[in-house]
């Protein structure tokens, strides 16, 4: 990551949080806190913590932290709280994904203050990034849940849809949750034939991406296509189709791996991305 930030579990040696100078992420819910110039938070923490604060790494050689805050607190003068959609315009790259990460970790904290197994009280587990439970021993970590996310090429033509969840007539790349036992290979051939009904061969790996949507990481592939009409799963999907580069829909914006397969595919049909 940029700006030489540096991931650690456990504050340096010495470091007071409620004191010492460090950049602050502070967590509302989703939304993260800013100085009007877009700037984080730097010195001692700036509002009363709600939770104990985390740490993150180092950051520019700071201190970086990340702690929650109630959902009613109004942002002090000077400051505002910005969801993490809105963050990723305001902010460069690495600095989202930390954004990311830190509203992550709070959320994680919030909801494994007590043990899943026997109730009780977690504590901090010394040395890594877990919550352990003192009575029976369980550790629990941050979790993440995969996703598969594949573009579907046939020819000149890639294959998108809108889903129900979108909220908007956008068009995207097929994506789904992994399932216990499955390959992410396997899950790319089970989404596609679940979602729109048609058959895959070629499936080979993009890229991946932190998607803090809630927790979530994303792995991208590209596939071709091997047979098969579409045929919409209706609960998931209002609409799909195959899309020349000439003839594109509304597509998701930068910030998402699927504008990035998409605008793969753009330049490697020698067209200029979309705006």
């Amino acid at each position: 990551m940029g700006e030489g930030f540096v991931s650690q579990v456990e504050p340096p040696a010495g470091v007071d949080w409620g004191s010492a100078p460090g950049h602050w992420w502070v967590v509302r819910s989703g939304e993260v806190l800013l100085h009007e110039d877009g700037t984080l938070p730097f010195g001692p923490i700036p509002v009363g913590a709600h939770e104990e604060p985390i740490i993150l790494g180092v950051l520019g050689g700071a201190p970086t932290w990340a702690v929650g805050v109630e959902r009613g607190r109004e942002a002090p003068p000077g400051t505002r709280f910005v969801s993490l959609f809105a963050l990723h315009a305001e902010v460069p790259e690495e600095r989202w994904v930390l954004g990311g990460r830190a509203v992550q970790l709070v959320e994680w904290a919030r909801t494994h203050r007590f043990c899943g197994r026997c109730s009780a009280a977690t504590e901090p587990a010394p040395g890594e990034r877990g919550k352990r439970c003192p009575s029976c021993g369980l550790v629990a970590y941050p979790r993440l849940a995969p996703a598969v996310i594949t573009l579907v090429e046939r020819g000149d033509e890639i294959l998108l849809a809108n889903g129900r969840s979108f909220g908007a007539p956008m068009y995207s790349c097929l994506a789904g949750f992994v399932e216990p036992g499955e390959t992410l290979e396997q899950a790319v051939h089970r989404e596609v034939a679940e979602e729109v009904g048609v058959r895959l061969s070629a499936v080979r790996y993009f890229a991946s991406q932190p998607w803090p949507f809630p927790n979530s990481l994303m792995i991208g592939f590209l596939a071709t296509w091997e047979g098969g009409d579409i045929v919409l799963d209706e609960s998931e999907i209002v609409d799909a189709g195959w899309y020349r580069a000439d003839a594109l829909p509304l597509i998701p914006p930068g910030m998402s791996i699927a504008r990035r397969l998409i605008d793969d595919w753009l330049a490697r049909q020698g067209c200029s991305t979309q705006a």
